[in-house]
């Protein structure tokens, strides 16, 4: 993944995160007018709170959707490491594993 792809993949995280958070925050204060609220006025609410969290919802499939896509691409990347670079892989391999192994040996 290029540096421009990467940045632009995490303004699009950092947008979606953000209007996350603001769509959460405005089904809060529906729900809780809604609490306070009675008869026509409370129905209202929460349908607007519903509507909110199906919005949320969506947006929260599309932040799911873009981490499947960059894990993806992030999987097929490595293939093609491994596959041109065998060796350098299997070194790297060893190497992670010496450390782990040392690593949790510790005491």
């Amino acid at each position: 993944m290029t540096e421009a792809a990467s940045a632009a993949a995490s303004a699009s995280k950092d947008k979606l995160v953000t209007d996350l958070k603001v769509v959460l925050t405005d089904v809060e204060d529906l729900l809780s007018q809604a609490a306070a609220a009675t008869g026509e006025r409370a129905t209202e609410l929460r349908e607007r709170a519903a509507d909110q969290l199906r919005v949320a919802s969506g947006k929260f499939a599309d932040l799911q959707e873009a981490a499947v896509q960059r894990g993806k691409q992030a999987v097929r990347v490595t293939d093609d490491y491994v596959h041109d670079h065998p060796w350098q892989a299997v070194g790297i391999a060893a190497a992670a594993g010496i450390v782990l192994g040392l690593l949790l040996n510790r005491k």
